[in-house]
């Protein structure tokens, strides 16, 4: 499962939801993100729990010999996936995420490997064929950044610390985001001068494709700047 390659991804952010697609070019591009989500359930049936607790770094907590719930954090608030079920909801609101929630939960515990992070932050264009899309990525993520903060860094700091961001010592203002156990964005700032204007990435740490596919990558960056703006 862990550090599958996804090949001639088709990539699309609708306007209001992050891309909803998310399959591999090993998979029939036009199958229904519910197929897919069934598809990955149905896989991760099969994996004992105590080998995706320490692949996640979930905490599993069983109820019986055959079912249980892994609980986690996924963007600073605390989640539980059911076991075998996969079913993920919000544990403080204790109502069910939707689609594209539950399928980024789903390829993540079906990616996981393991790999502990790299601490070193790549673009969107590392990843695989991310380069390919580099341009939607950036339109939906460093623009609506740019638009919102402009050169705000006291609002971008104070945006940063609500979703739980760490002050981090890259670029000229820096924010880390431990969106999922093992899996670390960043947002990153260049200040502008009178000749140019501020300039925002969002980055991620290398070892993101042990655990997620590029267009999930592409889902959680767009998730964390739509929380960043809202």
């Amino acid at each position: 499962m862990g550090g599958q390659k996804y090949r001639n991804t088709q990539f699309a952010i609708r306007s209001n939801l992050p891309m909803p697609g998310l399959y591999g070019g090993h998979l029939d591009a036009s199958m229904p993100l519910e197929a897919r989500l069934n598809e990955l359930r149905m896989a991760l049936r099969a994996v004992p729990p105590t080998l995706l607790e320490s692949r996640t770094g979930a905490t599993y907590r069983p109820i019986s010999a055959s079912a249980g719930d892994f609980e986690l954090s996924f963007f600073n608030r605390p989640i539980r996936v059911s076991y075998p079920d996969f079913l993920v909801r919000d544990a403080s609101a204790d109502r069910t995420l939707n689609v594209v929630e539950q399928a980024i939960l789903a390829y993540y515990f079906h990616e996981a490997n393991g790999v502990s992070p790299s601490h070193r932050w790549i673009a969107f264009s590392d990843l695989p064929d991310g380069a390919f899309y580099v341009a939607a990525f950036q339109s939906h993520t460093a623009r609506e950044l740019l638009r919102r903060f402009g050169d705000d860094m006291n609002a971008l700091e104070s945006a940063a610390h609500k979703l739980g961001g760490v002050r981090m010592d890259f670029a000229h203002v820096s924010f880390a985001f431990q969106v999922l156990p093992r899996v670390a964005l960043m947002v990153a700032c260049w200040q502008g001068d009178e000749d140019f204007p501020s300039s925002y990435r969002v980055l991620f740490d290398e070892s993101v494709r042990h655990y997620m596919p590029t267009e999930g990558c592409a889902i959680l960056g767009n998730m964390l700047v739509r929380r960043l703006i809202a």
